[in-house]
């Protein structure tokens, strides 16, 4: 009696099955180093995103698909506590046998330091805060999650002669426990093209079969990197030299790459709301230091902002960090500093 032979479509399918097997499961905290992440694995696989757009990284309760994503990982990737410190234990519990990269504290990853009180002076970022040695960083190299906070305390809190205290510093002693250094890193294009490379790095030792693809992707993406900040700067040129607020001090990473300082921020943290102390002095130089647009955020308190540009001329304009109202996936990122630039630009 013969047999009959499994049509080829099945044969491949159940080859391309085998082989997908193989890729590693991924998770990602964010949306912009999930675009970074995808735009890796495309064509090979799709990573998972562990927090939606739209939600706030600070604080966040995970929904039982994204529990069980990180639980499936072979490999994560976030920025780490200082962005998201609800995930560390997430991360040490539901994904105690996945590779941990932590962005944050790649040796290869710029830092800079937190900006203190409301308004920002242009130099500040050539002086002080645009660090590129971190001398000071001796980051271990190993992608686990095993790491000691007991010296990130922020000491510059405490300082009695710091004029900006206000109420708020309250809240700034909590927001800044994790560490000294603004976690926004992946809004500088300069750290999301090194980070190209170790994405592609940890993927490819844990499915060498396709590490060729890997790294042929990062470097392509290393090259879009590059004419999407030839674009960004051509953007922003005819707007240089005016001042913006924003509504929350995330952009310096952003503002470093591109030269592009803001003159103040109306709150330190989007998690916590500014005192009124502070409100009054970003006021004070919006209605007298010509400040040119105040930037609000889709997420967050509009009303803020209606309060800083009454009684001046002053534009707005809504910027968003995340990409809020992108499809995740392999174009968000270079869409969402595009539109950084564009929003800017109209804005000023």
């Amino acid at each position: 009696m013969s047999r009959k032979l499994a049509p080829l479509s099945v044969v491949t399918a159940l080859m391309c099955g085998t082989a997908m097997a193989d890729v590693p499961n991924v998770a990602v905290d964010i949306a912009p180093v999930h675009s970074l992440v995808a735009r890796v694995m495309d064509g090979v696989g799709t990573p998972n995103l562990i927090l939606p757009p739209g939600a706030s990284p600070h604080e966040y309760s995970m929904r039982p698909s994204e529990a069980a994503a990180l639980q499936d990982a072979d490999i994560v990737v976030w920025m780490g506590e200082d962005l998201t410190p609800w995930m560390e234990d997430a991360v040490e519990t539901l994904a105690s046998g996945a590779s941990v990269m932590t962005l944050l504290e790649a040796d290869e990853t710029t830092l800079l330091d937190f900006r203190e009180g409301a308004l920002f002076e242009a130099h500040s970022h050539g002086d002080d805060t645009h660090d590129h040695g971190h001398e000071e960083h001796a980051k271990t190299a190993s992608h686990d999650h095993s790491h000691d906070h007991g010296d990130h305390a922020h000491d510059d809190h405490g300082h009695d002669d710091h004029d900006h205290g206000h109420e708020e510093h309250a809240h700034d002693d909590h927001d800044h426990a994790h560490g000294a250094h603004d976690p926004h890193a992946w809004l500088s294009p300069a750290n999301a093209k090194a980070w190209l490379n170790l994405i592609a790095a940890e993927l490819s030792a844990a499915d060498p079969d396709n590490a060729s693809t890997y790294f042929a992707n990062a470097a392509a993406a290393r090259a879009e990197m590059e004419a999407l900040t030839t674009e960004v700067n051509q953007i922003l040129d005819p707007v240089r030299g005016r001042n913006f607020i924003v509504f929350h001090d995330a952009y310096q990473y952003f503002e470093t790459d591109f030269d592009f300082p803001a003159s103040g921020a109306i709150s330190l943290s989007d998690a916590t709301d500014p005192s009124p102390a502070r409100v009054a002095e970003i006021q004070g130089r919006v209605r007298n230091e010509g400040t040119d647009c105040v930037l609000a955020e889709p997420q967050f308190n509009e009303g803020l902002v209606t309060t800083v540009l009454d009684g001046t001329d002053a534009s707005t304009g809504v910027i968003d960090p995340l990409g809020v109202d992108l499809d995740p996936g392999p174009a968000l990122y270079p869409q969402l500093i595009r539109n950084m630039a564009r929003t800017l630009a109209e804005c000023l």
